[in-house]
């Protein structure tokens, strides 16, 4: 398979975030598995993709949609986080781990004063789990029972971050567990 590229979204890309979001099944996000096109034409306008903290791009692959890749709180007091969606049919194919490689050198290459890029994902979401440390990301949160799934039931989520001398040194940093008080 060809390497992806990234396309960045525009506001003239509203159906076909739209067209995409319904075509295809999101089991790891609280929005629900499934969309119809009136909670995904209202999912792409709560991502306010035309505002200075919000950025998204299209994966592709041969020229076609593959993949959304969407950064927010750039240029804020937060550090970014971002959100990945691979379509139905693409999964386990080496986008994920492509996406979050190229998400990562384009932030820390294109914001010289970021420190770190955060992400956070289900735990039961294996896949990104793996992909989040083959890309070398941390685990440094655990927030139990704090994610809900389309039919309401809670899951934790996991928090992972990368830091930027962590992402120019090829190194990971681990998370001094063993500081809390007794």
């Amino acid at each position: 398979m060809s390497e992806p590229t990234f396309r960045p979204v525009t506001s003239d890309d509203t159906a076909a975030l739209v067209a995409f979001l319904v075509a295809n099944q999101w089991p790891f996000h609280s929005s629900g598995a499934h969309l119809d096109a009136g909670q995904a034409a209202a999912q792409v306008r709560r991502w306010d993709l035309a505002g200075d903290s919000t950025r998204a791009w299209w994966v592709e692959r041969d020229g076609l949609p593959v993949g959304l890749v969407r950064v927010d709180d750039l240029g804020g007091p937060w550090d970014p986080h971002w959100d990945l969606r691979i379509a139905d049919g693409h999964r386990r194919t080496g986008l994920g781990t492509a996406t979050v490689r190229w998400l990562s050198a384009e932030l820390f290459g294109g914001l010289p004063g970021l420190r770190r890029i955060e992400a956070q994902t289900r735990q039961d979401n294996l896949a990104m789990r793996a992909v989040l440390r083959r890309c070398g990301y941390v685990k440094e949160a655990q927030y139990r029972r704090a994610w809900p799934d389309g039919e309401g039931r809670l899951h934790d989520g996991i928090g992972y971050a990368i830091l930027r001398e962590d992402w120019e040194s090829g190194t990971s940093t681990p998370v001094d567990w063993d500081d809390e008080p007794r």
